[in-house]
């Protein structure tokens, strides 16, 4: 998937805060002058967008020297609640802000009265991760995921993981699973996909937070790969672009195992609806877990978050040119390459730059 409308970063630059300089005197072309957007933006929030928030902020920056971005990946959670408060310019988050939330407003960097843009800007898979020595690939189905996270399957070669993988040496070792620790937007998604896809085993709602105490807890994405990765007989779940050498996942839909890739869970995106009763620069999605053809279904989509008016228009300036660069092909293109990320469709880039130009 491509986004096919859209100006080269250079362009986005321009656009956002470049002026032309030409000679007057002779018929060279125009040069563009440095940019003139300066100041500091401040991000914190999702840890599965870490590696790609390192990515945009290097290339942004390169860009416009005289900004600063930071971006803190101290989880979901924690980010929408540091953007209420005031406390960043935007956020990222695994789990757009609900009605209830958007309702509630009191977003202490927006001016009175003012909604929030909600950007759907990154689309990863979430890889099941597993340790097991000498395997590197495994079929599971919905009801088996569900079961061991549930702790109803508690051995590696309990029978049914061993009938989806035919001729596959499975170890009589116990399975630990790892979840996260902290209020996360990766486990809303996993547990969503879960309560859709395997409603007889998984019937706790979707949250945030991991509904069992039973398991392996661990901070963030990093301490889950961290605790699979050290550990024997472990499973969990993280953003594929830190899947690294762990073994993975091939998620059973209908008759075919699909295992994870960016293309499969963007046909997931764009399979999915938006949340009904939302303004048009809201762009929250309700992701459909059960799709009737081979895509990967548990996807995780990272929303940027910002103001619609800001109290501060220096502050709106930078985070309405920084938002552009993230949606443009150059952004998309620099998030593919760093963290493995699928490109949003030309549909829902026209959606999203549209919904940028509200940002004031």
């Amino acid at each position: 998937m491509n986004i096919t409308r859209v100006g080269s970063f250079a362009a986005i630059s321009v656009a956002a805060a470049l002026v032309l300089s030409a000679c007057a005197t002779n018929e060279t072309p125009a040069e563009e002058s440095p940019s003139a957007l300066a100041g500091t933006l401040v991000g914190a929030g999702s840890s599965a967008v870490g590696a790609a928030q390192e990515v945009w902020i290097a290339e942004f920056q390169t860009a416009n020297p005289e900004v600063t971005v930071t971006y803190d990946p101290t989880g979901s959670g924690a980010g929408r609640e540091t953007f209420l408060g005031g406390g960043s310019d935007f956020a990222g988050t695994d789990r757009a802000f609900n009605d209830e939330e958007v309702a509630a407003g009191g977003f202490a960097s927006c001016a009175e009265g003012s909604g929030i843009v909600q950007l759907p800007l990154y689309i990863s898979p979430i890889a099941v991760i597993f340790n097991l020595e000498g395997i590197d690939s495994l079929n599971m189905s919905a009801d088996v995921i569900a079961s061991i996270f549930a702790g109803a399957i508690t051995n590696w070669n309990d029978p049914a993981i061993a009938a989806l993988n035919e001729g596959v040496e499975l170890p009589d070792l116990a399975i630990t699973a790892v979840h996260r620790s902290d209020d996360s937007g990766t486990t809303e998604n996993f547990t969503d996909y879960l309560f859709q896809a395997a409603p007889s085993i998984w019937t706790i709602e979707p949250d945030g937070v991991w509904p069992f105490e039973s398991g392996e807890a661990a901070q963030g994405t990093s301490g889950v790969v961290d605790a699979v990765t050290n550990g024997v007989g472990t499973i969990g779940y993280a953003d594929a672009s830190r899947a690294g050498d762990l073994g993975t996942v091939a998620v059973q839909i209908g008759d075919e195992f699909v295992p994870f890739s960016p293309e499969a869970a963007a046909a997931v995106v764009d399979a999915s609806s938006f949340v009904e009763g939302r303004p048009d620069f809201d762009l929250s999605l309700e992701l459909n877990r059960t799709p009737d053809t081979a895509a990967y279904p548990i996807v995780l989509v990272a929303y940027l978050v910002g103001c619609e008016t800001y109290l501060d228009s220096a502050q709106a300036e930078l985070v309405k040119a920084y938002f552009t660069y993230m949606a443009s092909e150059a952004g998309q293109a620099a998030s593919a390459a760093g963290a493995g990320s699928a490109p949003i469709s030309a549909t829902l880039f026209e959606r999203v730059t549209a919904a940028i130009d509200v940002i004031s």
